[in-house]
């Protein structure tokens, strides 16, 4: 059997001078040994003895001894590659570390060779073992800059991850939503996240992500003064770092419980939220696997509590703005709105969540002495305190120009010279609807506002087909007449909405869309009309996003209450000389029926010469209708329907003209007078008192 034999130290065959291998090995820092196989026995030189650590003499060959000197960690991964270098007849090179007698750790690198037999089974392994601690503290100190770039890189990206997350923000739910995102927790490298605020010496925990519920349930408003980790990083405006499990215990008692609802925990901080030298809040962030904090973690964190602390401050001053434009906002509406037998009503108003959250948006309802009900929406130009003012101005004089009795147009035309005489710079879109519960009639003005919505009794939904002026502010004084009314029947079990602009328009999407969509959300709604208005605001609201004011007011006749009013209609044919004849009987006929007779004569003249107006102008057919007006039958409506879309003209009428005198007549007799456009025509009416003087 071939055995392993020391170095020759006689002459070379050359005649050389004689120089033993293990000289040489010993010049270059190795040393060498032989590990015979059958024996166990593992020799070193005194210079392999000398990395391992060991003085001459104190070695007993046995491999058992220098395992005693390896970690135990690294033993299995050295067994196992020696195992493979035997079974395969080859070699290894292991680098593995040696605890000196000091309690120094060494790193040494072997190199060996499997010897075999005749048989070609292994019978020794020879090699060399150097100290490599300068090769792997070099090693260790590149890979350690590397890691430490990387950590740089890594901690700059979570500082900009929670910029990008904040930058949004605006409310302190917010801000709170932005840093309890799972994604956010996973990229600042955390299990989880935990927010709290100061509320009158109490912590509000105001979101979470990966904290157990029972947890934020029992400590929810928890004293500052209370031994918590969030309370002490208050109390003390420094950070809290923990990274041992019992210590987190023994330091919060009363949390060694909920530790064992979080296992895999092995570290955590607490960082003092504080802006203008006053504590705010605390956050709190939860690692796995980590047990200690690096000089560069604990910088970054104390940046990302400042930058939260900045984000947080600017959300609570907003909350605190919001709430008090808002508060100004709803004192600046109506207190209540009247209750009107015969229709039942909902009103609503939403702040913007833009800065500030303070409009001109508006409603109001004011019940006239007839039994009519004034319903307004409005929206003044502005999201500012200038705006609030304007509007509240604006909603008195409406209100007292529709109180003191005005007609519709006379009041929307004061309205808009009121308004201009404020001299504010500012315009207003109004739409104004007198509705009379009893007769389900509803006389619509608008003043550059969109159109209001009429669900049917059936459920189906049509826009309020109506004319419109300029915005209140914006109308000539001169123009004559400025705005134009339209008339709709609201029959029994149909709603009537009023809005403002917000619940339709958006700066991402169509109005054109925002209004398809408001017509699916009121057919798909709730009969109630607050139930439908809650409805409208929840359902839009994922279209507009809050962008702006949303003001509504809902009007509801119900069902099977009263009668619809009564109404004659007659139609006047140019070609049937006697129709015009028979339409004055009808009409003198009906006057008798519903007690109005003593307006016969005047009621017959005026619809007369707005027929024969008709007549003379158009070459279709005319409609004359007539009803009652106004709770009780105040007054009588004619109104005359032809197809010409030419307004009448005011003539001048001499003593000897047979025309020309017919809107004279009208202005005269009539309380009040107007022209609605009707498609490709026109509807001239009129309003005649019953009881005039």
């Amino acid at each position: 059997m071939h055995r392993f034999r020391e170095p020759n130290t006689g002459p070379t065959r050359h005649g050389d001078p004689p120089v033993a291998a293990h000289v040489a090995l010993a010049v270059n820092g190795m040393g060498s040994f032989c590990w015979d196989l059958p024996t166990g026995q593992m020799r070193y030189d005194d210079s392999g003895l000398a990395v391992l650590g060991f003085k001459p003499g104190e070695y007993d060959n046995r491999p058992a001894t220098i395992a005693e000197r390896m970690l135990s960690q690294e033993l299995p991964e050295i067994q196992a590659q020696v195992g493979r270098a035997l079974k395969e007849r080859s070699g290894y090179s292991l680098y593995f570390r040696v605890r000196l007698p000091d309690g120094s750790l060494r790193w040494t690198h072997t190199q060996a060779t499997v010897i075999c037999d005749d048989t070609g089974r292994p019978a020794q392994v020879i090699g060399i073992i150097r100290d490599a601690s300068q090769e792997l503290r070099a090693i260790d100190q590149t890979r350690e800059l590397r890691q430490a770039k990387s950590d740089r890189r890594r901690q700059a990206h979570i500082v900009g991850h929670v910029n990008d997350a904040l930058a949004p923000t605006v409310t302190v739910d917010d801000v709170a939503e932005a840093l309890t995102t799972t994604r956010l927790v996973q990229r600042l490298g955390a299990a989880s996240i935990i927010l709290g605020l100061v509320d009158g010496g109490r912590m509000e925990l105001v979101g979470s992500n990966g904290v157990p519920d029972d947890l934020i349930r029992d400590f929810h408003l928890s004293r500052i003064a209370s031994p918590l980790p969030l309370s002490e990083a208050v109390r003390s405006r420094e950070p809290v770092f923990v990274t041992d499990r019992e210590e987190f215990a023994q330091r919060y008692p009363g949390l060694r419980r909920y530790l064992e609802l979080i296992p895999r925990t092995t570290a955590a901080v607490f960082l003092p939220l504080i802006a203008h030298d006053t504590p705010i809040g605390a956050v709190g962030l939860s690692y796995e696997g980590k047990i200690r904090f690096t000089h560069d973690e604990r910088t970054v964190l104390t940046a990302l509590s400042n930058t939260i602390a900045q984000s947080l401050q600017r959300a609570l001053l907003f909350d605190q703005e919001h709430e008090l434009a808002a508060g100004l906002q709803t004192a600046m509406l109506p207190g209540h709105i009247p209750h009107v037998p015969g229709l039942a009503m909902a009103t609503r108003y939403r702040p913007a969540r833009a800065r500030g959250g303070i409009g001109g948006d508006w409603y109001d309802a004011v019940t006239l002495p007839d039994g009519r009900i004034a319903a307004v929406v409005g929206d003044v130009q502005g999201h500012d305190v200038t705006a609030a003012a304007v509007m509240g101005q604006l909603r008195i004089a409406l209100r007292a120009y529709a109180a003191e009795g005005h007609p519709p147009l006379t009041v929307m035309a004061r309205a808009s010279a009121f308004l201009a005489e404020l001299d504010t710079d500012r315009f207003a879109t109004c739409l104004l609807v007198l509705f009379d519960p009893r007769t389900g009639v509803a006389v619509s003005v608008r003043a550059g506002h969109p159109e209001p919505v009429l669900r049917r009794p059936d459920g189906s939904c049509v826009w309020v087909d109506s004319p419109t002026g300029l915005p209140l502010g914006l109308a000539a004084p001169s123009a004559q007449p400025p705005y134009t009314m339209s008339e709709t029947l609201v029959e029994p079990g149909s709603t009537l909405l009023l809005f403002t602009d917000g619940l339709i328009e958006s700066r991402t999407q169509d109005i054109d869309e925002g209004r398809a969509r408001l017509l699916d959300a009121v057919r798909s709604g709730p009969v109630r009309p607050d139930a439908l208005a809650d409805h409208l605001l929840r359902t839009m609201n994922g279209f507009t996003g809050e962008e702006d004011d949303v003001a509504l007011l809902l009007l509801r006749r119900p069902s099977g209450r009263r009668a619809a009013a009564p109404q004659m209609a007659v139609t006047i044919s140019p070609g049937d000389p006697r129709s015009l004849h028979a339409a004055r009987q009808a009409l003198r006929t009906a006057l008798q029926r519903w007690s109005m007779g003593s307006l016969a004569d005047t009621a017959e003249l005026l619809a007369s010469e707005m027929a024969t107006n008709a007549l003379l102008h158009t070459e279709g057919d005319a409609t004359l209708t007539a009803r009652p007006v106004r709770d009780g039958g105040r007054a009588l409506r004619i109104a005359v329907t032809d197809s010409s879309p030419a307004s009448p003209q005011r003539r001048a009428a001499t003593e000897q003209s047979t025309s020309g005198r017919g809107l004279m007549l009208i202005e005269e007799l009539a309380t009040d007078w107007g022209v609605e456009p009707r498609g490709n025509g026109k509807r001239v009416w009129c309003e005649i008192p019953l009881n005039p003087y």
